[in-house]
């Protein structure tokens, strides 16, 4: 699933490849990957709903313990954050976790053949009422999420509600999967933006009022907050703390989660989030990311198996952890680090 946070800038842009010297143009392995991704998703369509989602639940069994695919970071991750959880405990939510993610990349393949009336009729919306009446308004929303349920399907299902939605997301290393996801999101009126656009574009969309949805709880490298998650300080994008104060628009959270069985259906929660210009930018900002992290973590332990724990959340460190105390630093032998 395509990430879709604000971050670092110019660093979100897709990289140049040795091998194939314009990024934009598709080389042999990106043209590969699509024949796989179009054969996948055709058998993901042709199967029944259940059938498909047992496929992608055995293919997440698959990558989590078998391959083992960055399973060494998920179980991190859980042991950061549930440390008194039992080993046992953990294991389970680790596997229950590659199970979701398997089915909702089943759920991305079949997306783009439903009909905006479908998806309507698999979602439900608490708090919908608070994004209507700012647009009655003529205001632009600032809307965030993170990286649990199905954040992408989520998308849909505004927009297949008419909400005036802009999704702020990373440009696909595959420029053909790149374009695929285009697609799909203009397909239900979504406005995609490219996150290495920098702000512009972002600010134009909540000053025109729109909805700019944000996924915005993965690390950032540098110019970033910390904030608490489960305890321990994260670095994160400053964009869902500057947009709103830029521009005067309401910022609000939404947690996604997907509904028990094996139809695909979610619940999407909208809440408010405070924003207060005090003077001091750099703490109105903090408050307003930290607020988002506190949100965020609430949903997460409600549903803690469908969150993307496969991501290095905590990698980058504050300076502070690196800097010696002064009586560790008396205390050292000559010579020694």
């Amino acid at each position: 699933m395509p990430d879709s946070d604000v971050g670092e800038g110019a660093r979100g842009a897709v990289p140049r490849d040795s091998r194939n010297p314009d990024p934009l143009a598709p080389g042999l392995g990106d043209r590969a990957q699509e024949l796989l991704l179009v054969g996948i998703g055709a058998l993901a369509r042709l199967l029944p709903e259940r059938l498909a989602q047992w496929v992608g639940s055995r293919l997440g069994w698959l990558a989590g313990s078998v391959l083992r695919i960055r399973r060494g970071t998920v179980e991190e991750n859980l042991e950061r954050a549930f440390p008194d959880w039992s080993r046992d405990r953990r294991v389970r939510a680790a596997r229950a976790a590659y199970r979701h993610l398997g089915r909702e990349a089943i759920v991305l393949l079949r997306l783009g053949a439903m009909s905006p009336g479908e998806v309507r009729e698999r979602s439900e919306i608490r708090g919908e009422s608070l994004l209507r009446d700012a647009l009655d308004e003529g205001k632009g929303v600032v809307l965030l999420a993170g990286h649990l349920g199905n954040w992408e399907f989520a998308g849909a299902a505004l927009a297949a509600r008419d909400v005036p939605l802009d999704v702020v997301g990373r440009k696909q290393s595959n420029p053909l999967f790149d374009e695929r996801v285009r697609e799909m999101r203009e397909g239900f009126g979504m406005r995609p933006i490219y996150r290495h656009a920098a702000l512009r574009p972002v600010l134009k969309g909540v000053r025109e009022g729109r909805v700019v949805a944000l996924v915005a709880d993965q690390n950032v490298r540098s110019g970033g907050v910390f904030v608490d998650f489960f305890g321990i300080p994260a670095s994160a994008a400053k964009g869902p703390g500057v947009i709103p104060l830029r521009t005067g628009a309401p910022v609000m959270f939404m947690a996604v989660t997907r509904l028990p069985g094996w139809r695909a259906r979610y619940r999407m929660e909208i809440s408010p989030i405070a924003v207060a210009a005090s003077g001091d930018t750099e703490a109105d900002v903090l408050r307003v990311v930290a607020e988002f992290h506190r949100l965020l973590e609430d949903a997460v332990r409600r549903a803690p198996e469908q969150y993307f724990w496969f991501h290095r959340r905590w990698k980058t460190r504050p300076p502070e952890e690196f800097e010696p105390s002064r009586n560790d630093a008396r205390d050292r032998l000559p010579g020694t680090r």
